[in-house]
């Protein structure tokens, strides 16, 4: 009969099989949800980060086609030791937009004036290099922003294009 006793207390320090079946699915099930909680919430973040992006892609609007205004050609004489130098020359000039041409146009005196004088003020070498040419196109670009009237806003001039350049 000893021995009945010993199964006894083997049996009531042993916590019954149901109950540590039940706490290891409990927690197996808390760490699976946690699991894809975070697989989710991580999903959710990552998806939203991705389409901030094209979002951002739609929202800009696609580039304004180029503006281009043509000047009548100009010939002037130009500074020099040598004699006679001429230069005869066409341009295009890139503008912000139409509202730009409408404005050069309508002052077009004033601009074709400006650029003659630039031009006669140019000395034939100082104008075949392409530094010179490049240094024209800055300067051109600059006479021609410069505003109509004493308080008004510069044009907006981006580019100059000689179409035909000539120095005789």
């Amino acid at each position: 009969m000893a021995k009945a006793p010993a199964k006894a207390a083997e049996a009531g320090d042993a916590p019954p099989a149901g109950k540590s079946k039940k706490k290891l699915l409990i927690i197996i099930a808390v760490v699976v949800f946690l699991l894809v909680a975070a697989g989710g919430g991580a999903a959710f973040f990552l998806s939203k980060k991705n389409a901030a992006p094209k979002d951002k892609e739609h929202k800009t609007e696609p580039a304004k086609a180029p503006v281009f205004l043509a000047l009548e050609p100009f010939t002037v004489n130009l500074q020099s030791d040598n004699g006679d130098k001429y230069l005869q020359i066409a341009m295009t000039l890139q503008v912000q937009d139409e509202e730009q041409v409408n404005l050069i146009k309508a002052n077009m005196p004033q601009v074709r004036s400006r650029l003659l004088l630039l031009l006669s003020s140019k000395d034939s070498t100082e104008i075949l290099s392409s530094e010179g040419k490049e240094k024209l196109v800055n300067d051109i670009i600059e006479k021609v922003a410069l505003p109509f009237t004493a308080k008004g806003e510069p044009q907006k001039v981006s580019g100059v294009f000689f179409t035909s350049f000539v120095v005789q």
